[in-house]
């Protein structure tokens, strides 16, 4: 998947159980190879336990601007000529399904909460009975930098939030919520404006963040302790 002097860096973790139903696409580090920057079923939630349904279907672009971290038991599709941007220190935690048809962006710590789902089509060609209009099946998603998506949420085709957004657990996105602004908290079904001048606090959490996700912190602290 990646040219040899990439590969033998070995910037891929993978933890646990993984199938590869397919790698026919792409992989692209637009970043300094680090060793295990990118891990793939981490362990670095509160759960422990496995289910071992751990899936990669690979036949679009993935695009990877950084570390990346996805939980245990989840579900990544990337369709033929789709492409999947994530950002640095983007994130989606366990047993959570990413979709992407079309083209899917993840910005800068982009973070998922489990159990969520990201899919940008609706698998299924929708008509108006009335005026015989086909609707679009798919359309691109964009969740913005320091984004914290609680878990139970889906954002479907067309979501796009701003930067410094929050989402509250078991929410629908389904449209263009960036002329809210920043620093802002919605949610219900579908999403709407809860609250203005609200932030996940990024900078305060940011040394915690880095300790328990990227390999290389984790790997000193263990070195140390011995």
């Amino acid at each position: 998947m990646l040219p040899y002097e990439t590969a033998k860096k070995l910037p891929f973790y993978f933890y646990g159980s993984v199938k590869f139903t397919s790698l026919k696409g792409s992989v692209q580090i637009e970043a300094p190879i680090k060793r295990g920057m990118i891990g793939f079923g981490q362990a670095y939630e509160m759960t422990t336990r496995s289910s071992k349904m751990a899936e990669i279907v690979l036949k679009g672009q993935i695009i990877f601007r950084g570390y990346g971290q996805f939980g245990k038991d989840c579900f990544l599709m990337v369709g033929n000529n789709a492409v999947l941007d994530f950002g640095n220190m983007a994130g989606m935690a366990s047993r959570g399904k990413l979709i992407c048809t079309d083209e899917i962006t993840l910005k800068t710590y982009a973070r998922i909460g489990s159990e969520c789902q990201v899919v940008d089509t609706d698998f299924h060609q929708m008509i108006n009975t009335e005026t015989g209009e086909r609707y679009e099946v798919t359309k691109p998603i964009t969740i913005g930098a320091y984004n914290y998506v609680g878990r139970w949420t889906s954002l479907l085709k067309g979501a796009v939030t701003p930067d410094y957004c929050t989402i509250a657990s078991n929410t629908l996105c389904n449209k263009d919520y960036s002329h809210l602004g920043s620093n802002i908290l919605i949610g219900g079904i579908p999403a709407k404006l809860l609250k203005t001048n609200i932030s996940r606090d990024w900078e305060g959490e940011r040394a915690m963040l880095e300790k328990s996700l990227l390999l290389e912190n984790r790997f000193k602290v263990t070195k140390g302790n011995h």
